[in-house]
């Protein structure tokens, strides 16, 4: 598939490219008790043993917060708009800043729609047990009908 070439090439790619990192904003603030009977009804089977394996469970997450706007099945060729967003998280796996790695052209609009659907995933789980930095990259894949599906799940076995 053309796409799925050029894609992994172009991801590779912009992982190289993404290696620095802007100044910290201050944390978001959230009730501690809705955060915690949040975080163990989404995360009833213990912590992350990896960064593989949390950034599996933040996607499932976001797709289960978003179902109005997801959608399931092949992905279309082309795709209508690839934004790409770095997560950095606090200790507790609240949000605490979205950066934009890769803004589209077609459909820039979908940058905000991707922030607000991690925003409605928060909070994660914790992440004080992994190693730093607290941060995780997804890639929103949008059809023509704005409606996305998240790589990493879509690349899932």
């Amino acid at each position: 598939m053309r796409f799925t070439r050029w894609f992994t090439a172009g991801w590779a790619a912009l992982l190289a490219a993404c290696g620095s990192q802007g100044p910290a904003p201050s944390p978001a603030v959230v009730s501690p008790g809705a955060q915690q009977a949040t975080v163990a009804a989404a995360h009833p089977t213990g912590p992350s043993r990896s960064w593989d394996d949390y950034k599996m469970r933040a996607a499932r997450r976001i797709h289960e917060t978003s179902p109005a706007e997801t959608f399931a099945g092949p992905l279309p060729d082309p795709l209508r708009s690839i934004p790409v967003l770095q997560v950095q998280l606090n200790h507790d796996g609240s949000v605490r800043h979205i950066n934009v790695l890769r803004m589209p052209r077609q459909s820039p609009e979908t940058v905000e729609m991707a922030m607000r659907a991690i925003r409605r995933a928060a909070p994660f789980e914790p992440v004080g047990h992994l190693p730093q930095p607290w941060q995780f990259n997804e890639t929103f894949l949008y059809n023509d009908d704005l409606k996305f599906q998240l790589r990493t799940l879509a690349e899932a076995p």
